[in-house]
């Protein structure tokens, strides 16, 4: 089952993880040392990110590791550009008010 992007990302602690394995990948062990929940809990939150596509797996050994897959972040910034035009043309249009306000 795929998931939506923003039904993970929608989560804190899921959130959290993207971070962390943002910078390196990282076992279910090594990440619930960063929370203050079960290693159970944190595979399931895991779970949801593979579901979704965000997260990637790798074995190494008797690890299996997990890494962001960054391209899928598009998604969520592509959902997000509309917005920011929204708030630069404001931003801008402050900027003018104020320099005229000068």
């Amino acid at each position: 089952m795929r998931r939506d992007i923003f039904q993970a990302i929608a989560d804190p602690t899921r959130r959290a993880i993207i971070v962390l394995i943002a910078l390196q990948a990282m076992t279910p062990n090594a990440l619930a040392e960063h929370f203050q929940t079960s290693r159970q809990a944190v595979s399931k939150h895991i779970k949801i990110l593979t579901e979704c596509e965000l997260v990637k797996q790798q074995i190494s050994g008797r690890e299996i590791y997990y890494s962001l897959e960054i391209d899928k972040m598009k998604e969520v910034d592509q959902w997000m550009e509309q917005f920011r035009k929204i708030w630069e043309t404001r931003f801008n249009q402050l900027e003018d008010l104020l320099k005229t306000m000068k």
